[in-house]
């Protein structure tokens, strides 16, 4: 049995997984925007509703995110790029993570294994990047991977048997992805909740910082 803290746990992710922990006998904890009012993109709602938990945590997953916001959708070129969209997508996909990641050290325990996990996107990979497009998805999605990545050295240094990772969902089917479902290969949330889960169960310290998806398998950053 493991103490669970998931973020994002209203979405179609992260109520998968919520029900995947709670039914193999996790003690689970979810925030979530329309549940509890935590607003991932603001300094002093993170701040509030992570201190007021009961860490530490053995499994933090953040499982927020979006595809579109204001209903700006993903760009087929990057002649469409605004302003405007691309930093709504940093704000919620890369820069809320971090300042949940900022109070990682007290969330997670110091003398046992833990793991830290966000969400990303093989989008966001510049290696994979084979066919442009997306371009403030794909970038706000390579920064996380980046403070993934950075947050994992830091808290290396205090919690050794800790693992902070990014990871692929694949494509997943949710009001999030609905209305790009017939491009790729898809599974519903339940199913990618327990692929999840079954590569966070195998990870160990020598794996932290890096990037895996669904199957386990690393991707390039």
């Amino acid at each position: 049995m493991k103490n669970v803290l998931i973020l994002g746990a209203s979405g179609g992710i992260g109520a998968a997984l919520t029900a995947a922990c709670k039914a193999r006998g996790d003690v689970v904890t979810g925030l979530s925007r329309s549940g509890d009012g935590f607003d991932i993109t603001d300094d002093a709602s993170v701040a509030q509703h992570l201190a007021s938990l009961s860490a530490p945590f053995d499994l933090i997953i953040v499982a927020t995110g979006a595809l579109e916001i204001n209903g700006a959708v993903p760009e087929k070129s990057i002649r469409n790029v605004t302003a405007q969209a691309m930093l709504d997508q940093f704000e919620l996909n890369a820069v809320g993570p971090a300042l949940v990641l900022s109070h990682a050290a007290r969330l997670l325990p110091r003398d046992r294994p833990s793991v830290f996990a966000v969400l990303s996107a093989r989008v966001g990979s510049i290696g994979d990047n084979k066919i442009g497009g997306w371009i403030s998805y794909r970038s706000a999605k390579a920064a996380v991977n980046q403070v993934v990545r950075t947050a994992s050295i830091e808290l290396a240094r205090t919690h050794p048997q800790s693992v902070c990772v990014a990871l692929h969902p694949g494509t997943v089917q949710t009001a999030f992805t609905e209305k790009y479902l017939g491009r790729h290969p898809s599974v519903p949330a339940s199913e990618a909740a327990h692929n999840l889960l079954r590569v966070v169960d195998g990870l160990s310290a020598a794996q932290t910082g890096r990037f895996f998806d669904w199957a386990g398998k690393e991707v390039a950053w």
